[in-house]
């Protein structure tokens, strides 16, 4: 009887084979080459097809090709006939709406937009030479004509966010005044906090809000953050650099509800900075590595979100400054190449700006305003989520 009803399993079960041609839908033509929709076999998942791109690439002749999108069943790929981050012309203006930069190409042609309503916080690294700096400018010249407040730690000595001081509210070019702008920005924090109580809405950006009491947004830009954590003399610098990664990171965790957001740079970031970097990358959800000089930082960028990601890193070649790997809103990795904006470009559009940098004894509201303690800022996580984007103004 046990015989017989194995055997009529046997006949019920189809034979599944992985390793099969895909079942190819229609072309349709996209302007950088073509979109088709492939029916999955019995048995096949999307990581089959996503281990075989530079494999189709080569059969179907094309530049590059990526899945980018899948539902039951079905995967979606798009193939690049030619590349399209060769050249990257920037366009008239790089200011995309509210908050929203154009800062280069992505790999299948569309625009690489940073938007810090969706993705409030980045990482940013890269060797000398490799367009870390210049992604910074780009953001510089289309964030300045936003109603936006810019802030700038320049741990270079002032030399690389100089240029744009005018357009900047504040500007710290060494730790301890580093320190002293966090703990402003923490205070900062305090009072939207009571601001989104007092109207009974949990961010800023909540229709509910009214709009002559919607404070200015702050975009926060790091230079060298490495700088922040690095330790000459232990003892002496032990407590400084623990209260900048301590506020740092409260920044990070609740400065998206209340209009606070950061781009963290450096050439290199590792976990043997210690355990405030770790804790740190991971509040940073978009992340941007261009050619670094070692496995480490790309780890550090890239490794928690996609292996694969790290292993494109560490192929950009010196000769294509600007190229990067980037994640971004839709959690997939992409190549991306920056619009090339030189410093005096920049600089250009901070001065034409200038007058729309708010004082930053503006933004701080006058009084001092007392650093909130770790219990209120830890109440303060749990009572304001993160806004959900539908309470983000179109």
């Amino acid at each position: 009887m046990r015989g017989l009803m194995i055997a009529k399993q046997r006949r019920g079960l189809r034979r599944v084979e992985v390793e099969r041609a895909p079942r190819l839908g229609l072309l349709r033509p996209t302007p950088t080459g073509f979109r088709v929709t492939v029916r999955l076999h019995d048995g096949q998942t999307p990581d089959d097809y996503e281990r075989v791109l530079d494999k189709l690439a080569h059969a179907w002749r094309v530049h590059s090709v990526r899945l980018v999108g899948w539902r039951p069943g079905k995967v979606t790929l798009v193939a690049t006939m030619t590349d399209p981050l060769e050249t990257v012309a920037g366009g008239h203006s790089l200011a995309d709406g509210l908050l929203r930069v154009r800062v280069g190409r992505l790999d299948s042609g569309e625009w690489f937009v940073i938007d810090f309503r969706k993705v409030p916080h980045w990482l940013n690294v890269g060797a000398t030479q490799s367009g870390k700096s210049n992604l910074a400018n780009a953001l510089i010249a289309g964030l300045a004509p936003q109603p936006v407040a810019l802030v700038g730690f320049d741990l270079k000595g002032g030399v690389e966010f100089t240029p744009y001081q005018r357009r900047l509210s504040a500007l710290a070019t060494e730790r301890a005044e580093c320190a002293r702008l966090l703990a402003d920005l923490v205070g900062i924090i305090t009072s939207r906090m009571a601001l989104c109580r007092q109207h009974r809405v949990k961010n800023i950006w909540h229709p509910r809000l009214p709009e002559e009491a919607r404070p200015t947004p702050i975009v926060v830009l790091v230079d060298e953050v490495a700088e922040l954590f690095l330790m000459a003399d232990p003892k002496a610098e032990k407590e400084e650099v623990a209260a900048v990664a301590t506020r740092l990171l409260r920044i990070a965790q609740l400065g998206r509800a209340f209009g606070i957001y950061l781009v963290v740079c450096g050439q290199r970031v590792g976990s043997d900075l210690g355990p405030g970097v770790t804790a740190l990358r991971a509040q940073l959800t978009g992340r941007i590595c261009h050619m670094v000089n070692d496995d480490e930082t790309a780890k550090m960028c890239l490794g928690d979100m996609d292996s694969r990601a790290v292993a494109a890193a560490r192929q950009i070649s010196a000769d294509r400054p600007g190229t990067a790997v980037v994640l971004g809103a839709d959690s997939r990795w992409h190549m991306e190449r920056s619009v090339h904006v030189t410093e005096e470009e920049a600089e250009a559009a901070a001065e034409e700006h200038a007058e729309l940098a708010p004082s930053w004894a503006l933004l701080t509201g006058g009084p001092a305003i007392e650093v909130a303690d770790a219990e209120e800022l830890e109440q303060a996580v749990d009572e304001f989520a993160a806004p959900d984007l539908e309470d983000l103004p179109v």
